[in-house]
């Protein structure tokens, strides 16, 4: 029986012990230096842009499509599974329009979205002014030239759906150590062969394994530098906050996620949204000190969207650091260089819940058809 280390218990490395539990014959442990869903997990607003990215080809349009197909299923099962509710909000996403909109640029160049997207068996609609107007009343502002409407995506709770695979994977077998922190991993190089990692020290004693498998989003760094074989991934700051209205915005029946100038205004229930969130580089090392300024300029952005917002109670903010690798395409995803059974399964950046469910099929893959091909590969997100 072959047994799988998964090192970190954000969404992703959740993803991959529940999705490996699903396969006779392996035995996994999951190790995380503190609780599950901490970090970038725990800050994230948990928006799955898939249909409405401009991605259309290539790795970055697969992983997203095999995702939002995948949460279809995943959802329910992980309800069944578990009895835990996990907050899915299958109505759509909405991106507003305006002459600033960073993203596609023109009608035109959507309705060539709109076209690349039937052909492949998604729906994006695009809404005039009048259209918008009449649905979603809430939404205001005289720049906004329209929107672009994407019925088949969705938006989760990031921390409900990993203490959900978590407590599924548990089910299925699957041993998690919290509080655990790796101090080294020795590794031997078998003659004519790739290096060998065969055990983990932690603060806990020694965990051997077959396979290895580093899901730890910025912890990825120093511990690919321990295999001498460092990833360079850097935190980017992302604040977010909750508002209470305490009644829905516009129509009560249809709460779409609206999304406009990359900033997200999520309604989570009983009249409460989460808006966010801000793109915070470090300035100096690693250090990011959350910019109160910019969580500001966030918030007058909803609500310049959605006027209504500005009667609304802060109920909290938050921050997370997101793993962005340095140099290469996001998200991190395949053998780490020099080594035959140590996988990365990191650096998703602003897209580690969305692309969680894909990136536990490609890791399922490589361990169950024993890391067919070789290298590393950078999958642009």
């Amino acid at each position: 029986m072959s047994h799988v280390v998964i090192i970190g218990c954000g969404v992703v490395g959740a993803a991959i012990a529940y999705q490996l539990s699903l396969v006779k014959g392996l035995k996994i442990t999951v190790c995380d230096r503190q609780a599950p869903a901490q970090d970038s997990t725990g800050a994230a607003l948990g928006v799955l842009m898939g249909a409405i990215s401009q991605k259309i080809k290539g790795k970055a349009w697969q992983m997203r499509q095999t995702s939002i197909q995948r949460y279809e299923t995943l959802i329910p099962e992980l309800e069944a599974l578990t009895g835990r509710k996990i907050p899915f909000n299958r109505q759509g996403i909405l991106m507003l329009l305006s002459d600033s909109s960073p993203s596609l640029e023109g009608i035109s160049a959507w309705e060539k979205l709109i076209e690349i997207r039937h052909s492949q068996g998604w729906h994006l609609e695009i809404w005039d002014t009048a259209k918008l107007e009449n649905i979603c009343p809430q939404i205001n502002h005289e720049k906004i030239t329209g929107a672009v409407y994407s019925p088949q995506d969705r938006q989760i709770d990031p921390t409900a759906l990993t203490l959900a695979l978590v407590e599924a994977a548990q089910q299925n077998g699957v041993t998690f150590k919290f509080g655990v922190t790796v101090l080294d991993a020795p590794t031997s190089t078998p003659e004519f062969s790739s290096q060998f990692c065969h055990q983990l020290e932690t603060s806990e004693g020694k965990i051997a394994g077959d396979w290895f498998v580093i899901a730890a989003g910025l912890g990825s760094t120093p511990l690919t530098a321990k295999l001498n074989q460092m990833v360079d991934i850097r935190p980017v700051l992302g604040q977010a906050l909750q508002m209470r209205l305490g009644h829905a915005l516009g129509n009560p029946d249809f709460q779409p996620a609206i999304t406009g100038n990359d900033v997200h205004i999520v309604p989570v229930g009983g009249g409460d949204y989460w808006v966010g969130a801000t793109v915070e580089f470090p300035s100096n090392g690693n250090e990011i000190p959350p910019n109160q300024e910019l969580l500001e300029s966030v918030r007058e952005q909803a609500i310049a969207f959605c006027p209504e917002l500005a009667t609304a109670t802060i109920l909290r903010t938050w921050s997370g650091l997101r793993p962005r690798p340095e140099g290469r395409p996001a998200p991190v995803i395949g053998k780490l260089p020099g080594f035959n059974n140590v996988l990365l399964a990191t650096g998703h950046y602003r897209n580690g819940v969305l692309l969680a469910p894909a990136t536990a099929y490609a890791i399922c893959e490589m361990i169950t058809f024993q890391g067919m091909g070789s290298g590393e590969s950078g999958v642009g997100g």
